[in-house]
C-alpha cells in the first residue's frame, strides 16, 4: 500500500515478529470480521510449525502469521487514521503497521524471526 505523503510516496506494510507472537488466532478472527470473510478464507492465516525436538531434548514450536491475497491491510480503517484490524487486535503485539523504513529498522531492532508484508 502506498500513501501520499507531501511529495514523496511511502510504502507501507505489516511487520510480524514470530519470536512474539503466542498462536492466539486473534488476527485471522478480526480480520475476517473486519473484511466479511466467510468460514474458511483469511485475510490472514495463523500457521502452526513443530513442535520438534531440540539437540537439546527440549521442544520448540512456531506460529506464523501469513497475510492471504485477501488481506487489504484495511484500507478504510488505515484512511479514517487507524491501523489494520489485525494490529488493533493481537493480543501479543507482534504485528506492527507502518513505512517499510520505520519496518525494517523496527526489524532491525527486535532480531532475526521478524518479517515484512508488502502487499
Amino acid at each position: 500500500m502506498e500513501k501520499k505523503g507531501g511529495n514523496t510516496m511511502a510504502t507501507y506494510g505489516l511487520m510480524i515478529d514470530n519470536e512474539y507472537c503466542t498462536g492466539c488466532h486473534t488476527c485471522e478472527i478480526a480480520c475476517r470480521n473486519e473484511l466479511g470473510l466467510p468460514q474458511g478464507q483469511w485475510g490472514i492465516k495463523l500457521l502452526e510449525m513443530g513442535p520438534w525436538r531440540k539437540m537439546d531434548g527440549k521442544w520448540e514450536g512456531k506460529y506464523v502469521p501469513v497475510p492471504t491475497t485477501y488481506c487489504t491491510m484495511c484500507e478504510s480503517r488505515v484512511e479514517a487514521g487507524g491501523v489494520p484490524s489485525c494490529v488493533l487486535h493481537c493480543l501479543a503485539n507482534a504485528i506492527e503497521y507502518g513505512t517499510l523504513e520505520e519496518l525494517a529498522h523496527k526489524m532491525a531492532e527486535r532480531g532475526e524471526q521478524c518479517s515484512i508484508f508488502l502487499p
